[in-house]
C-alpha cells in the first residue's frame, strides 16, 4: 500500500513556532503532528510514502528516515500552487496504478481506514462542519457522490472533505490533474485537488464517502491546545498517571498528562491536559492545559493555556505563554 502526504505549507498561523520548525514536526500529545499520522499508516501496512515538501523539507526528510523504516520519497514543490499541483508531483512514484491514500500533513485523524482500503471505489473522508465555505464540499445521492465543489460561496451541503482520500484509480487522478493544470483551471488562485476529483467523477469514476470519527485540527495556537486535550483524553489511562507518579515522586499529576523519555520533573503540579516532551526539565511549577516541547526548561512558573517550543526556556511568574524554539524568557 502506498500513500502521498503533502507537507509543503508554511504554517504561518503557528508562528513563531514555524519560523524554526516545519509545522508537521511540531509536538502535540507526546508525538509530532506527522508522527501521529505515520503511526496510523504503519498499522495499516503502508510500505511506501511520498512526501511533497518545501519549507524545511530537509528537516522533514531527516526526521522521517530516522524514525521510520518504510520506503520514503521526497519531492520538492518549488512553487506553492495549491494542493492539486502538489499531488501531481508524486506521479512518477505511482505509475504502477496501485491504490493510494492521500492524507494532508496536518490532519490527525481517527477512522476505520482498514475497512475503507477494502473498497473498490474511490473514497473521501467527510465530516459535517459549521462553515463549509472553507472546504471542499460533497453532494450525495444515497451513498454515492454526485458532485464535488471547492470552497463554494453558497455551499450545497455542510459535508466537508477533511483531508483523507482513498484513490483506487491513480492513473485517472493524475490524468485529471494534468488536464486542469494544462487548462490553467484554478479555484481561488490555486490548482485544487477537489477540481481534479470532480473531473474524475465526470469521467465516470465511482466515489463513496466514509465518516471521520475524530478529526483534530493543528492549524493555529488555540486548536493545537484543543487537539492536545482531545488526544490526551483518548490515549491516557489511569495506569499511565500512576506510572508518572512512580517516575517522578516529587511531583503531582492531575491527568490526563503525558511525559516524554528523559524528562525531569520535580516539586511541581502538572495537569490536567499537559504534554511534556522528551528531555524537558520542569521544576517548581504549576502547569495546566499546555504543550511543553522537547528539551525545554521551565522553572518557578505557573503556566496555563501555553505552548513552549523546543529548547524554550522560561523562568518566572504566572503567565500565558506562546514562545517558539530556542527562546528564553525570564520574568
Amino acid at each position: 500500500m502506498k500513500a502521498i502526504i503533502p507537507v509543503a505549507g508554511l504554517g504561518t498561523r503557528l508562528r513563531p513556532h514555524t519560523y524554526s520548525s516545519p509545522k508537521p514536526l511540531l509536538e502535540v500529545a507526546g508525538n509530532t503532528i506527522l508522527g501521529h499520522i505515520l503511526d496510523e499508516l504503519v498499522i495499516l501496512g503502508v510500505d511506501e510514502v511520498t512526501f511533497i515538501v518545501n519549507y524545511f523539507g530537509e528537516d522533514i526528510e531527516k526526521w522521517v528516515k530516522k524514525n521510520y523504516s518504510f520506503r520514503s520519497n521526497f519531492v520538492e514543490q518549488k512553487e506553492l500552487r495549491g494542493l492539486g499541483h502538489a499531488i501531481s508531483l508524486a506521479e512518477p512514484y505511482h505509475r504502477d496504478n496501485e491504490k493510494i491514500l492521500i492524507i494532508l500533513g496536518d490532519t490527525i485523524f481517527s477512522a476505520d481506514l482498514a475497512k475503507v482500503l477494502e473498497w473498490k471505489e474511490n473514497a473521501l473522508g467527510v465530516k459535517a462542519v459549521e462553515d463549509p465555505r472553507r472546504f471542499g464540499i460533497v453532494e450525495l445521492s444515497n451513498d454515492t457522490v454526485t458532485r464535488l465543489v471547492e470552497k463554494p460561496e453558497i455551499p450545497p451541503t455542510n459535508l466537508a472533505i477533511v483531508g483523507i482520500y482513498h484513490i483506487s484509480q491513480p492513473f485517472m487522478l493524475f490524468d485529471s490533474l494534468q488536464e486542469i493544470i494544462r487548462e490553467g483551471k484554478t479555484t481561488r488562485g490555486e490548482i485544487q485537488l477537489t477540481d481534479a476529483l470532480q473531473r474524475m467523477l465526470e469521467k465516470g469514476a465511482p466515489f463513496r464517502t466514509f465518516e471521520i470519527d475524530g478529526w483534530f485540527d493543528c492549524g493555529k495556537f488555540e486548536t493545537m491546545l484543543e487537539t492536545n486535550r482531545a488526544l490526551l483524553d483518548k490515549n491516557v489511562t489511569a495506569d499511565c498517571i500512576k506510572s508518572l507518579h512512580k517516575r517522578f515522586p516529587g511531583a503531582v499529576f492531575n491527568g490526563p498528562v503525558i511525559v516524554g523519555e528523559g524528562a525531569s520533573i520535580s516539586s511541581s503540579v502538572i495537569g490536567p491536559y499537559v504534554s511534556i516532551g522528551s528531555g524537558t526539565m520542569v521544576k517548581d511549577c504549576i502547569i495546566r492545559n499546555s504543550i511543553i516541547s522537547s528539551s525545554a526548561s521551565i522553572s518557578r512558573a505557573v503556566l496555563e493555556d501555553s505552548l513552549v517550543g523546543k529548547e524554550g526556556r522560561y523562568q518566572g511568574s504566572p503567565l500565558n505563554l506562546n514562545i517558539g524554539d530556542l527562546c528564553e524568557v525570564r520574568s
